[in-house]
């Protein structure tokens, strides 16, 4: 037998860093055999070291990445025959070739599973669908006179930064009772040096004014101290401040400040009653619950931060009916925590197995203590039986709600004739201004609702078009689309859609339009040999625009309407809205982005330091367009050949 092949990967180490990693493959020879005999053959080499496998499908797709204190002893338990539930053995036939990697410990092992499955996305793992990022608020610390601010992203080490919050609701909210009751600033910094006078904000007295001097350096700095101080949870100690303050205005019969500190308690009062439950015992802490209903997977968690609850978010993560609540937890916090900072107290509702190994690996990552566990007494306990709670209620509304979409699908199909009820619907819309910054827009909706992560946008490239010719518009945008679609994913009878799944595919096309839009779009179907692959339907407006006289037009067929009231009719008008709501936003923002462009963005080789040389030296990109080459050279860092550029591109 011949020795294993080596493979090198690149990937974010358990550090953060990059790191090179070295993947042993099954060894060759093997070609055309897949299931026991390619994993047996695996397991005669493989050392009992910790590490990280992969299986692969005949196609090379990642079916499954597994994590193991042993790598020996864990893949031999696959070569065995028996004892697996369906979706192991399944998974098992499927494997025609295997990697591996060794990592120095386990907690190393857990930490690159959960990185290589958020990146690969295999078939038979439990996936994370939303690993949006949390948002935070900022105090800007790094100017003179700090903000209060909104964050997403990347951070720097000279703010301060405070949450997660579960959405960006709760940020606003938080945000707009903060306004009120510390009068801190959330101008940008450029509006905060341009001002000449102080802004609407302070007038109606949610901004102390630091732009134009209307308060002090050492009182706003009190101010951003008291505002900091609410954030890391010494509310009670604030509301007492301002109390205090408010009775000594008042004995001096100051009774215009007495006003001031009323309504910054007020407003302190208002921001802690959106806090909800606030535990005694738990100062901050990540509380995660996960119950299984119908076949579906909900994991609830809360997020406590200096003792006050800032929101809660509900996911449904794909896993297999047969996976037990406590793997798909488990598996479900390593990819929750790959890239997000851990709490120092994480608890759970059930058993993972791997509490302690998942404690471990946090706290390696976070470089501080963190602890994972599951509480049985006292006031953690009631707290996650609270989130439990939520989670159990948010699985039965997902399932009505998907219930519901799912009457609405085969209603569809009826209506509409279709041999199957549809897992996708693409919806099709164009926006443009008597054909000015034109834009196409596409709308996916499937078993769970609009897929707004499968939304497209296409700006109409051609120069052939008449301007305003919807027709061309829609061939180019099917054109564009379909064409694509067959390249990278072959023929709609090719893929392998999971029950539930939304599909590469659509079903059925919705065009917005009548009879010659749906023309359009079946000749450019044609031309791909895509006219009986997928089924396509025009909606007209009806009389006078009315919605729910809407007309619809199947090719072959004559028009017809759906009964007034009717849900199915209902649901193709959210549809159609939708993309006529998203394909007005693309082409506005389009627009937004020519009014703003500058002549200068379109030479090659001109970026920001160069545009903003010329504009300092020139003035406008007006007075470019007219320089004398010999002025362009003198310009600091234009070269000869790029005055030249410049010059060339303006005549």
């Amino acid at each position: 037998m011949s020795e294993p092949t080596v493979k090198k990967l690149s990937l974010t180490a358990t550090t953060g860093e990059a790191a090179e990693i070295t993947w042993e493959e099954s060894a060759p020879g093997l070609e055309g055999k897949v299931g026991v005999e390619v994993i047996a053959d695996c397991v005669k080499r493989l050392p009992n070291s910790p590490g990280v496998y992969r299986m692969f499908s005949s196609e090379g797709d990642v079916l499954y990445v597994g994590k193991a204190k042993s790598l020996k002893k864990r893949v031999s338990s696959y070569a065995k025959m028996g004892g697996h539930t369906n979706r192991i053995a399944r998974m098992i036939r499927e494997t025609a070739n295997m990697e591996f990697v060794t990592t120095h410990t386990e907690m190393e092992a857990l930490l690159l599973e959960a990185n290589l499955i958020k990146r690969l996305r295999p078939k038979f793992n439990v996936l994370l669908r939303d690993d949006k990022s949390f948002p935070y608020i900022v105090i800007s610390d790094d100017h003179a006179s700090p903000g209060l601010f909104k964050h997403r992203g990347a951070r720097s080490k000279k703010r301060s930064y405070f949450g997660p919050f579960a959405s960006a609701g709760s940020v606003n909210r938080t945000l707009n009772a903060m306004q009120r009751a510390f009068l801190v600033r959330t101008c940008t910094d450029s509006m905060f040096e341009s001002r000449t006078r102080p802004c609407l904000l302070h007038q109606i007295k949610r901004c102390s004014g630091p732009c134009t001097s209307e308060v002090s350096e050492e009182e706003y700095s009190k101010l951003v101290k008291e505002a900091k101080a609410f954030l890391l949870g010494k509310s009670s100690q604030m509301q007492a401040s301002l109390s205090k303050q408010m009775q000594e205005a008042s004995d001096e019969l100051d009774f215009e400040r007495a006003a001031i500190y009323r309504d910054r308690l007020s407003a302190l009062s208002h921001v802690q009653s959106h806090q909800g439950i606030n535990p005694r015992s738990v100062t901050e802490a990540d509380v995660f619950a996960v119950r299984q209903h119908g076949g579906l997977t909900c994991i609830q968690v809360f997020f406590f931060r200096t003792g006050q609850n800032w929101g809660n978010r509900a996911y449904f993560p794909r896993a297999d009916k047969a996976i037990e609540p406590g793997e798909v937890l488990g598996a479900f916090l390593g990819q929750f925590y790959d890239d997000r900072p851990c709490p120092r107290q994480i608890l759970v509702s059930e058993d993972t197995g791997e509490l302690g190994l998942l404690s471990d690996a946090f706290s390696l990552r976070s470089e501080y203590k963190v602890e994972v566990l599951k509480p049985q007494r006292g006031e953690k306990r009631e707290l996650v039986d609270h989130v439990a709670k939520n989670a159990q209620e948010a699985v039965e509304r997902k399932l009505a709600e998907t219930s519901t979409q799912a009457k609405l699908m085969r209603g569809v199909a009826e209506a509409f004739g279709l041999e199957k009820t549809p897992n996708r619907i693409e919806v099709f819309d164009n926006s443009h201004i008597m054909g000015t910054n034109a834009v196409g827009g596409m709308i996916v909706s499937g078993p769970e609702g609009f897929a707004k992560n499968h939304y497209r946008k296409f700006n109409i490239k051609s120069k052939d078009l008449t301007p305003g010719d919807d027709y061309g518009m829609m061939r180019e945008v099917m054109t564009r689309r379909f064409s694509r679609l067959v390249k990278e994913h072959g023929f709609p009878e090719d893929q392998d859609i999971t029950e539930g799944e939304i599909g590469i595919w659509p079903d059925l096309l919705l065009i917005d339009g009548g009879l010659g839009q749906l023309n359009a779009v079946y000749d450019t179907m044609k031309e791909l040999g895509l006219e009986d692959k997928v089924a396509m339907v025009g909606i007209a407006k009806g009389p006078d625009r009315d919605a729910g006289r809407e007309k619809f037009f199947i090719k072959g067929q004559q028009s017809f309407m759906l009964p007034e009231r009717d849900p199915v009719l209902y649901f193709v008008q959210r549809l159609r809205d939708e993309a006529h709501r998203f394909a007005i936003g693309s082409h506005r923002a389009r627009r937004k982005k020519e009014m703003v462009k500058n002549p200068l963005d379109e030479i090659a080789g001109i970026g920001p330091g160069r545009k903003r040389a010329l504009l300092h030296h020139f003035g406008s990109a007006k007075s470019v367009s007219r320089a004398a080459l010999s002025d362009l050279k003198a310009v600091e860092g234009i070269s000869e050949q790029m005055a030249q550029a410049i010059y060339d591109h303006f005549r």
